[in-house]
C-alpha cells in the first residue's frame, strides 16, 4: 500500500473518532456507560458478521496471535472506554485534553520498546508538535466551572491516572495493531476485537438493559446510535489497521493528534462554539506535526 493512502487512511481514522466523540454527548446523556458500550459492539457485530468468517488463505492462528487479539480488544476497546469516562468525570475534561496530547509520544515509545522501531528525528519533531499544540488546544479556551476546580478535588490524582491509563492504552492499541496486520486482514481484525468488546461488556451491558427505560429513546437517539456503532466498531478500526500495513507504527501514532483537534473543529462548525487564539495556533502546530511525519525527506526523493 502506498505511504500516502496509508496516511489518508490513518488521517481518516482518528478524524472520525474526533468527530463521533464530539457528537455523541446525547448518548451519553440517554444510555448507561457499559449499556452503550454492549450496544456499540452489538450493533458493529451484526455489521460486520460476514468479516469474522476466516478466509481461505489466512494461516491457523497460533496462541501468541489469540493473546495479542484479546489485548487490542481488551486494552483498545474496554478499559480505554472505563478510564478515559472514569478520569473525566474525577479530574474535569481540560486536564484529560492535556494528558491524552501525550498519546503520540507514548506511541513511539512502545514501537521503539516492542516494535525495535528506528524512530527518526523528524517523527519526534512531529511528535512534540502534536503534544505542544494537543495542549494549547486544551488550555487555550475557557474552562468550565467544573473544570476550573478541579485540580482541588481530593481525587484529582486518581483521574490523571486514569487518563494517562487512557493514553497507555491506545498506544497499546496502535502498537499491537502493527503486530496483528501482518498475519490478519484488517477486516478479519476489526471483526474478531468487537466481538471480544461485545463479550466483555456482556455482564454489565444485560445488567444495565434489565433496568433500562428502551421505549423512552427517541428515534433520533436510536439513529444517532447506530451511526456510532458503525463509526466507533467498523469504520475507524478498518481505517486505522489498514493505515498501519504501509508505515511504521511510530509514524502511525502522530495521526492521533486527528482526535482532539477534529473533536474541537466539529465544536465549532457544528456545535457553534468558539476557539481562542491559542487554540488556532495548536491547528498551526497539529498541521506542522502532520507535514514532519508525511512528507518524504529530500533524501528518501532523491533514491526514489
Amino acid at each position: 500500500m502506498r505511504p500516502l493512502a496509508s496516511y489518508g487512511c490513518l488521517a481518516a481514522s482518528m478524524s472520525i473518532v474526533g468527530a463521533y466523540v464530539a457528537l455523541t454527548k446525547p448518548l451519553v446523556a440517554v444510555f448507561p456507560l457499559f449499556l452503550l458500550a454492549w450496544l456499540r459492539f452489538g450493533i458493529g457485530g451484526l455489521a460486520m458478521l460476514r468479516w469474522l468468517r476466516k478466509p481461505a488463505g489466512e494461516p491457523q492462528l497460533t496462541m501468541r496471535v489469540r493473546g495479542l487479539i484479546f489485548l487490542e480488544s481488551f486494552l483498545g476497546n474496554f478499559l480505554f472506554t472505563i478510564f478515559m469516562i472514569s478520569g473525566v468525570k474525577l479530574t474535569g475534561a481540560a486536564a484529560a485534553g492535556v494528558i491524552l496530547a501525550f498519546i503520540p509520544a507514548v506511541v513511539a515509545l512502545m514501537s521503539r520498546i516492542f516494535l525495535k522501531e528506528a524512530i527518526s528525528l523528524r517523527v519526534w519533531g512531529a511528535v512534540i508538535c502534536g503534544v505542544a499544540g494537543i495542549g494549547l488546544l486544551s488550555l487555550g479556551g475557557s474552562v468550565p466551572a467544573d473544570d476550573a476546580g478541579a485540580s482541588s478535588l481530593p481525587h484529582a490524582w486518581l483521574g490523571n491516572m486514569l487518563l494517562f491509563g487512557a493514553v497507555c492504552c491506545e498506544a497499546s492499541y496502535a502498537v499491537i495493531g502493527k503486530k496483528l496486520t501482518a498475519v490478519l486482514s484488517p477486516k478479519r481484525i476489526s471483526a474478531v476485537i468487537n466481538l471480544w468488546g461485545f463479550v466483555l461488556t456482556m455482564p454489565a451491558g444485560i445488567y444495565a438493559a434489565w433496568r433500562f427505560e428502551f421505549s423512552s429513546v427517541e428515534a433520533g437517539i436510536w439513529l444517532l446510535l447506530i451511526a456510532y456503532a458503525l463509526a466507533a466498531s467498523m469504520w475507524t478500526v478498518w481505517l486505522w489497521m489498514t493505515g498501519l500495513r504501509g508505515v511504521p507504527a511510530s509514524q502511525a501514532g502522530v495521526f492521533t493528534v486527528m482526535l482532539p483537534v477534529t473533536a474541537a473543529a466539529v465544536g465549532v462548525l457544528v456545535l457553534g462554539e468558539v476557539l481562542s487564539g491559542l487554540q488556532w495556533l495548536a491547528f498551526v502546530f497539529a498541521l506542522a506535526g502532520l507535514i514532519l511525519a508525511t512528507v518524504p525527506s529530500a533524501s528518501i526523493q532523491a533514491k526514489a
